[in-house]
């Protein structure tokens, strides 16, 4: 079995699979950042959508990068989170 890092170089050398992994990159960034917060809280997505006054199903769609949450959402999950939100551009 092929190494995940090894197959990806090699998934994204087809530039149609480039694009498309390019344009979702960063709602799955976003995904694993929240889902490493809300784990490392030990809240579950009930939980933390509780704390945000809003539906599992949000918390859901956002974790896995099907969606791109509103900046005021973000600041939201940061806050609930008790962590900081930082945004770059590089």
């Amino acid at each position: 079995m092929k190494d995940w890092n090894i197959l990806k170089k090699e998934l994204l050398q087809n530039p149609e699979l480039r694009n498309k992994y390019e344009a979702t990159e960063l709602e799955y960034q976003i995904a694993h950042a929240v889902i490493g917060a809300r784990v490392k809280m030990g809240y579950t997505q009930k939980q933390l959508a509780d704390k945000l006054q809003t539906k599992q199903s949000v918390i859901s769609r956002l974790e896995s990068g099907t969606t791109t949450p509103s900046l005021s959402l973000l600041k939201r999950l940061a806050q609930a989170l008790n962590t900081s939100l930082k945004v770059q551009f590089k």
